[in-house]
C-alpha cells in the first residue's frame, strides 16, 4: 500500500484548539461528526470512498480534500490524477471523541454513549467484552 503522507506530502490541518484526527499506523483516523482537512502538494482529480456510510469525502480544490466521519467502521480513500492513476489507496477508521463518551454500567451490560451534545448510544457489551 502507497502510503498517503508519503506519496502526496499530506499536510494535515485542524482547526485550532481542537485535534479532529490523528493518522494511527496505516489508518487515518477521524472522529465521528468531525471533518478532516487533507491538503496536498500535488493536484489531485478524483478522490473515491469505498463506503460513503462511513466516511465522506469532498474535493475543495485540487490539492484540499474535506473527509467526515460520519458512522463508526472503516473505510478506504482512494485518490486519482488526472490520468485516472492511482496516486494513494488509504484505510479510514471512523471512531468516537472518546473525550465525549460516559459508560454506563448496569449489572452484566456495558453502555458507552457519546455526548456531542445530546448523549447516544454507540455500542453495547456483555461483561466479557464481546459485541
Amino acid at each position: 500500500m502507497v502510503r498517503l503522507a508519503a506519496v502526496c506530502g499530506l499536510v494535515f490541518a485542524a482547526a485550532p484548539g481542537n485535534v479532529l484526527a490523528q493518522e494511527e499506523g496505516d489508518l487515518l483516523r477521524v472522529f465521528m461528526n468531525h471533518a478532516r482537512v487533507l491538503r496536498l502538494d500535488r493536484p489531485v482529480s478524483k478522490v473515491i470512498v469505498g463506503n460513503s456510510n462511513v466516511a465522506d469525502a469532498t474535493v475543495a480544490d485540487s490539492t484540499t480534500i474535506v473527509v467526515t466521519g460520519r458512522s463508526f467502521g472503516t473505510t478506504n480513500l482512494v485518490l486519482l490524477d488526472a490520468e485516472g492513476n492511482a496516486i494513494a489507496d488509504e484505510r479510514v477508521l471512523v471512531s468516537i471523541d472518546e473525550g465525549n463518551t460516559v459508560r454506563v454500567f448496569r449489572q452484566t451490560e456495558r453502555k458507552i454513549l457519546s455526548c456531542t451534545p445530546n448523549c447516544e448510544q454507540h455500542a453495547e457489551f456483555k461483561t466479557d467484552g464481546a459485541p
